[in-house]
């Protein structure tokens, strides 16, 4: 399937900063705190990073005793990253590598924002996912959060090959319609370094705008709860019917 995204295509993944190695550690905290607990609990499951770029989700499941992972990304320049560190990564395209795999994977992860697919690629993308799950399998997927005033309307903007964002009921309402039941929407904290007194700071700011944003939103009927820069969802596949 020849994606409309070209620049930066949903199935390569990249926001590692100058020094690569460096991002192993950043980028694996945040994914500690804000996937890791949604991920199965067997360290037998078998699982797929889609657009795993370095590698940085694959390095923290194998760091916390994952055996059987594996991650794929178009882009061999970023691969290269995480073999030279001995991950089970891969060169591959997400759609043709999904085709055809019937109920194979535990869980999959998808590192790139949903809001890289159209609409149409989008749903198209969920079902193959759906259906390479095992029943009961897990899908973890993020995208951006139209509902945020301050970052919904540049999060789209400022990059040609976004083509859409989501409030929680919109990211439920796309998930359910792929056929995946028990979804959960949840909010990103990129407030993660506990090191840093200044994440302390951010975290009490973001924490008044939030009480600040829900108060308008009530005025004006909506029940929008969840204000974070990006959102997340994990759901899984039916054990039956699907």
């Amino acid at each position: 399937m020849d994606l409309t995204g070209k620049i930066e295509p949903f199935d390569s993944f990249w926001e590692a900063p100058e020094d690569v190695e460096r991002g192993f550690a950043s980028f694996g905290q945040f994914y500690r705190v804000n996937y890791l607990p949604h991920v199965p609990a067997d360290r037998d499951a078998v699982i797929l990073v889609v657009s795993c770029g370095a590698g940085y989700f694959v390095e923290l499941l194998r760091v916390e005793g994952y055996r059987r992972v594996q991650g794929i990304d178009s882009d061999p320049a970023k691969v290269v990253h995480a073999t030279r560190r001995g991950l089970a990564c891969t060169v591959a395209r997400a759609f043709p590598f999904l085709t055809g795999r019937q109920a194979e994977f535990d869980g999959i992860i998808c590192e790139q924002e949903l809001n890289h697919l159209t609409k149409d690629e989008m749903v198209a993308f969920l079902k193959l996912c759906r259906e390479s799950l095992k029943p009961g399998g897990t899908l973890i997927v993020h995208a951006l959060n139209g509902a945020n005033p301050i970052t919904g309307s540049e999060a789209i903007a400022q990059n040609f090959d976004h083509f859409n964002m989501f409030t929680e009921y919109s990211l439920r309402q796309v998930l359910e319609f792929s056929g995946f039941e028990g979804v959960r929407v949840f909010p990103l904290d990129i407030y993660v370094f506990y090191g840093n007194p200044f994440n302390y700071v951010a975290m009490a700011v973001a924490g008044m705008l939030t009480l600040l944003f829900r108060a308008c939103f009530v005025l004006y009927g909506k029940k929008n709860r969840i204000f974070t820069k990006k959102i997340g969802s994990v759901m899984r596949r039916p054990l039956a019917g699907a």
